[in-house]
């Protein structure tokens, strides 16, 4: 019940997510095209344009995940290899950008990317083992008769 939680409440704020990026990225693409002047020589409308594929790519990479959580939400089944392969990449993304947000935007910029870490890190290691995934069992220890001490 609490993977299914959490893993629902993932996809959720990981849809907001790409939902608040894809916004930002439209206003920063509508300032630089409505801007008159060059920074360095480039092209504002060039600059336009790669900040809406830069929200686009990050809006569809977020809603990805937000994808895959919902199905092993609804599934309550591990994700697959890929899936977790994805997972990790945007668990391992939300960290470095979190250290950024730090100097660049402030705490409260950081304290919001650690807490979708958290999630994501928290779905990762809840549906680890489980149903759906078979547990690493460690090997038996040796009978007692066996056992030899080092020291004498």
């Amino acid at each position: 019940m609490l993977r299914r939680l959490v893993a629902a409440l993932a996809a959720i704020v990981l849809a907001g997510e790409a939902a608040v990026l894809v916004l930002v990225h439209v206003v920063l693409g509508r300032t630089t095209a409505n801007q008159s002047m060059s920074i360095a020589g480039s092209d504002p409308e060039i600059m336009s344009k790669a900040t809406y594929g830069m929200g686009a790519g990050t809006g569809a990479f977020l809603l990805l995940c937000a994808v895959l959580l919902a199905l092993a939400a609804l599934r309550d089944r591990a994700p697959g290899r890929p899936a977790r392969i994805v997972l990790v990449a945007a668990a391992v993304t939300h960290g470095v950008l979190g250290t950024l947000a730090v100097a660049l935007v402030g705490w409260a910029a950081f304290v919001v990317l650690m807490l979708i870490l958290c999630l994501l890190v928290l779905v990762l290691v809840l549906y680890a083992a489980g149903p759906g995934r078979p547990e690493v069992q460690d090997a038996p220890p040796p009978p007692l008769g066996g056992l030899r001490p080092t020291n004498p």
